[in-house]
């Protein structure tokens, strides 16, 4: 059985918060929006399939226990959400209109650069975290996303661990 690639620390709890509607509008980025925990599973779902067919179970089984940890991260965010009074809709809305998670999964094909997709995916939402986290005025709300960064910093590793990998697979050959 695959588990999810996460830091064994606990969560900060959520429940009691009470409703924060700058706060909760600020998360849809992470939970549903172009590098949030939603294209995040997509894309480790999709890739998983490909290193499964190319025969490279470890770093098939990496990229599903980082996208099992992603779940996590998105349950975690929706019911954040929902508590801080928001509705935990799969987009987000921008100036422009609705954005879809969807439109911005990486549909490599190759071992290399499937995990450069990855760890370019990870850095950015790290990114976008730390920028939510400088935006937000709710310190429970704070903790809760400096938690998941940890997981996302572990992912990182993870994944630059399974390149070097691969990279050298490819100069051995």
């Amino acid at each position: 059985m695959i588990k999810p690639i996460s830091v064994a620390l606990p969560y900060p709890p959520i429940n009691g918060i009470g409703e924060d509607k700058k706060s909760a509008a600020l998360l849809g980025s992470a939970y549903a929006g172009r590098h949030g925990e939603l294209k995040a599973i997509l894309q480790y779902i999709y890739h998983y399939f490909f290193y499964k067919k190319l025969g490279d179970e470890i770093t098939a089984k990496t990229v599903l226990g980082i996208a099992l940890a992603e779940m996590k991260h998105l349950e975690i965010l929706g019911e954040l959400m929902l508590e801080l009074g928001a509705d935990p809709v799969f987009y987000r809305m921008t100036p422009f209109g609705r954005e879809e998670a969807i439109t911005n999964v990486s549909y490599s094909k190759t071992k290399e650069k499937m995990l450069m997709d990855d760890i370019a995916g990870e850095l950015v939402a790290i990114n976008e975290y730390n920028k939510i986290v400088e935006a937000l005025n709710n310190e429970r709300v704070e903790a809760v996303l400096k938690r998941i960064v940890i997981d996302e910093e572990l992912h990182v590793k993870a994944l630059k661990e399974r390149l070097s990998n691969v990279k050298g697979a490819l100069f051995s050959d």
